[in-house]
């Protein structure tokens, strides 16, 4: 564990963030803190501290909206993410996507290793790169393991979208965007993605703007 004052700016400035009040400034792409990588988390924040940057995140992405938010994306280099997706999305989508209904959790220190050889690809977006979306293949199962906000371990298979949403999102603590992993020829504004791409599967993109499906 670090000492007091290795701990001391993390906390300063946290409190400096929480104190505004409402949704935290998500950071947006080419602030270094974004590819800096992150500090484990191991009491950096006391409690009281920890349960109130939880909530702001908590807060902060559902006014976003997005499905997952990690703590470099408001500028705290902390091995520290949220994640929640109420999955309303039709039933065709639902079957292609696995898109299921993900409930509020907080990860600490997570990693994720692939379950199998299995690889999906869908447009995917990030509340630090606005305005655009690009196909992603990813391992379509992984394993997650890490703490949640009480220290509980953690360690579980996660299937579909939500194995995206926690890729997704522990790529962030790492200083990895998703971008870095996307195709580019399938780049598209969100205009572009809800007039043309918006079937359950990108194929029809892949044909039309030339990349390849795994």
């Amino acid at each position: 564990m670090g000492t007091s004052s290795e701990r001391a700016p993390l906390a300063e400035r946290v409190e400096q963030l929480l104190a505004v009040g409402g949704p935290l400034p998500i950071v947006a792409a080419g602030d270094p803190v974004l590819r800096r990588g992150t500090e484990p988390y191991d009491g950096q924040l006391a409690p009281e501290l920890l349960a109130r940057f939880v909530e702001a995140l908590r807060v902060t992405m559902r006014a976003a909206p997005g499905v997952g938010l990690a703590a470099p994306q408001v500028g705290v280099p902390l091995r520290i993410a949220v994640i929640e997706d109420p999955a309303p999305v039709p039933e065709e989508v639902r079957l292609a996507r696995g898109r299921v209904p993900l409930p509020f959790r907080v990860l600490v220190n997570p990693a994720y290793a692939p379950v199998g050889g299995a690889r999906a690809a869908f447009f995917e977006g990030c509340l630090s790169v606005p305005g655009w979306q690009a196909v992603v293949a990813r391992p379509a199962e992984v394993r997650l393991t890490g703490q949640d906000e009480h220290g509980r371990a953690l360690d579980e298979v996660f299937t579909g979208w939500p194995a995206r949403i926690v890729q997704h999102e522990t790529d962030h603590l790492d200083g990895v965007l998703y971008l870095d992993r996307a195709e580019s020829r399938s780049l598209s504004s969100n205009l572009a993605v809800t007039e043309r791409w918006a079937q359950p599967t990108p194929e029809e993109a892949a044909r039309a703007l030339g990349f390849e499906m795994p």
